[in-house]
């Protein structure tokens, strides 16, 4: 059961100072005095321990947390929860202090996977809020758990619903639709043919869609005549 104050040490001792300043050079809306330089494997095996330790409630009461990884490890240890509500209310504690976009795509709550008919209404939630970075993860909810056997165009909708202005939003709106045009052609491309989105994202998803190699040749030309 280690406390808070422990629990930063052990993300200290792992430090790795260069990696820290290269992180800091992808993360522009961080502090970088706020990020401690922890590589992926070293963190997940400590977020792991932690988590098996259990009985990390006072780390958790203490929000905003003073380092970014401080702030991951909240998220991994929230998401790793079995109860679904439990981890929807985890999760929207800590989602407005999630300020990059390394955060909010490293949350994957594994009670998720099969829970479409729950999850639906929390990202619909999610995406209606004021915060970018929720409204970031509520696409890539969508994005996760809903563009394979469980996707309907009503995800696609609320997507293509959202208005922001904000880079990582709109890039991760681009992202999703890149995704379901490779996964779901035909229910997707009338986002397109229909100018359903700001040209910015029209013409970023046609980018990134044209870049995939899951997209078909013939319909990288088609996605062009569409720009």
């Amino acid at each position: 059961m280690p406390t808070p104050e422990a629990i930063r040490e052990i993300l200290f001792s792992l430090q790795d100072v260069p990696y820290r300043d290269f992180t800091a050079k992808l993360l522009p809306t961080v502090d970088p005095a706020t990020i401690i330089g922890v590589r992926s494997p070293a963190f997940h095996k400590a977020a792991k321990e932690i988590y098996k330790a259990g009985e990390n409630d006072a780390f958790l009461r203490q929000l905003p947390h003073g380092y970014f990884e401080e702030t991951n490890l909240h998220a991994y240890l929230v998401s790793q929860g079995k109860d679904f509500d439990a981890v929807v209310r985890g999760l929207d504690e800590i989602l407005p202090y999630i300020d990059n976009w390394a955060s909010c795509d490293s949350i994957r709550p594994p009670v998720f996977q099969k829970e479409h008919e729950r999850l639906f209404p929390v990202c619909l939630r999610w995406l209606g809020s004021d915060l970018p970075y929720t409204v970031r993860f509520g696409m890539e909810m969508l994005m996760t758990y809903f563009h394979d056997d469980a996707f309907t165009p009503a995800f696609n909708d609320a997507v293509a619903a959202v208005q922001s202005e904000h880079y990582y939003v709109r890039m991760m709106q681009a992202w999703h639709f890149a995704t379901a045009l490779a996964k779901h052609w035909d229910a997707t491309l009338p986002v397109l043919t229909e100018r359903r989105l700001s040209p910015w994202v029209h013409n970023k998803t046609i980018q990134k869609a044209r870049e995939s190699y899951r997209i078909t040749p013939e319909q990288k030309e088609r996605l062009r005549k569409l720009r």
